[in-house]
């Protein structure tokens, strides 16, 4: 029977396991992937900012350098667009993304459905250019601020046919922020699966893994043991605070950091904590009420934590360290996403700062190595909108209210940075369809085009690296 083949067996419980034995075995050819010696030693750093829209380009540059500044994104000699690619479970396009199937294309090169993990909407999985890279020699490592088994950094090391799956309690079902959540039984250990997200890291190749989740991996798996303690069996060394992350540096070991429960608390927050409030007109006399200012300010969940700059300081390190032949590093500014979804301007402007510095520890880094390509990127658009300071309608007689809820942040110069979010009423802000930016340094000029699917983009790094695998899965 002939590989392709043998995809027409519709038992899904069937298909995983094919799945399984056949990215096995792909593996093992990947190890074959072609690697020109003389090209020497070559780098991939990507940094990935979730829902780094040009909004949230525009916020941070703003905040953190005014108007009339630039940020290091800015003076990068390579720019460009990215599209976004979704398709429902026929393969008809959609047209807003999430962080699971984006960085699931970034990775593999697959379109997919929403909230799928290294996986096509099949439900095959698809190797990964990290998995690729290690099975050639390359070291990797995966830096975030959410946790490391959140959407983005999972879809570089593990396959699950639904983000949720992060540990072995949750991926046969169960309730999940509040509902009833059908989980990914086939995935599970028991049923012939790779296991939860926290477990198919904890067994990955990978030379460093550093962000939050730590709850992921105190949780035991069917087999009694827990994904932490199946990582010091893998010989990952853990660090569970900053301190164990610097101390981490003096050794050539592999690495596993998990240094918040979940998400790592952003580095910035609203004065007193204030998030984007409604409007309010004052019904005796229709006067409107807008929110009073608010500056940003240290956000004291985050004291004690590392940061992603120190993270992915150590990283680079380690990488480069433990392959002559280079690395390929993914680095997640996860929070632009997140704090823009609870409608906090400031945890989304800090947090691009923190883009800011990891970027310019790539930027050092390829300063002294040349064959480093630097890609900064996002995964999908977010919510925020910068909207005019006073409105143009403020003194309007028919009382023009702006919908949703805004903020109104002072910036270090002086103005006031008007930010509204309004895609719903709920709790949380959507994603919304735009392109997202693509930045590069020089060498990005021979890979990268001015407008690139996701897709494309996955596979210029790959191609920069010199990995095609011989017998890819189709």
């Amino acid at each position: 029977m002939s590989l392709k083949a043998s995809w027409k067996f519709t038992d899904t419980h069937t298909v995983k396991k094919l799945c399984a034995a056949v990215l096995a075995l792909t593996t093992m050819q990947l190890a074959l992937a072609q690697h020109t010696p003389e090209q020497g030693t070559r780098n991939v750093i990507l940094i990935i900012g979730d829902g780094f829209d040009d909004q949230h380009v525009t916020m941070g540059r703003n905040y953190l350098k005014g108007n009339d500044g630039e940020l290091l994104l800015d003076a990068m000699p390579v720019r460009g667009a990215v599209q976004i690619e979704t398709v429902d479970t026929e393969g008809n396009p959609v047209y807003v993304a999430d962080s699971a199937n984006t960085a699931s294309t970034l990775a593999t090169g697959v379109v997919t459905n929403i909230g799928r993990i290294a996986t096509d909407r099949h439900d095959k999985d698809h190797p990964t250019i990290a998995e690729m890279a290690t099975a050639a020699g390359f070291a990797v490592g995966i830096v975030s601020t959410a946790s490391v088994t959140d959407a983005t950094p999972a879809a570089f090391l593990s396959h699950v046919s639904n983000r949720g799956c992060e540990n072995a309690d949750i991926i046969k079902g169960g309730m999940r922020y509040g509902e009833q959540y059908a989980g990914c039984p086939q995935d599970a250990v028991s049923n012939g699966g790779p296991g939860s997200i926290s477990e198919q890291i904890a067994q990955s190749n990978a030379d460093v893994v550093l962000g939050g989740g730590a709850k992921h991996f105190a949780i035991a798996t069917e087999a009694g043991t827990t994904p932490a303690e199946n990582a010091k069996h893998s010989q990952f060394t853990l660090a569970n605070n900053r301190a164990e992350l610097m101390a981490a540096t003096s050794d050539n070991k592999r690495l596993l950091g998990l240094f918040s429960k979940s998400t790592m608390a952003p580095i910035w927050r609203g004065t007193d904590g204030r998030k984007a409030e409604s409007m309010v007109m004052v019904q005796d006399d229709g006067t409107q009420v807008t929110p009073e200012p608010m500056k940003c300010e240290p956000n004291p969940k985050a004291e004690g934590l590392p940061t992603l700059p120190e993270m992915t300081r150590v990283a680079i390190d380690k990488l480069q360290r433990r392959s002559e032949r280079g690395f390929f590093l993914m680095v997640e500014s996860a929070s632009i996403d997140k704090e823009s979804h609870s409608r906090n301007p400031c945890g989304s402007i800090g947090e691009v700062l923190q883009l800011e510095q990891a970027l310019e520890l790539a930027q050092d880094f390829a300063e002294k190595n040349p064959q480093t390509l630097i890609i900064v990127t996002a995964d999908h658009a977010q919510a925020a909108q910068i909207i005019p300071e006073p409105s143009l309608f403020e003194s309007d007689s028919r009382h023009v209210l702006a919908p949703g809820k805004i903020a109104r942040v002072i910036t270090p110069e002086g103005s006031i940075m008007r930010v509204n979010y309004a895609t719903n009423d709920f709790a949380a802000e959507e994603h919304t369809g735009a392109n997202v930016p693509l930045f590069s340094n020089a060498i990005g000029a021979q890979w990268l085009k001015p407008f690139m699917r996701q897709r494309e983009l996955h596979d210029a790094m790959l191609q920069f690296l010199n990995l095609k695998p011989k017998s890819p899965i189709e």
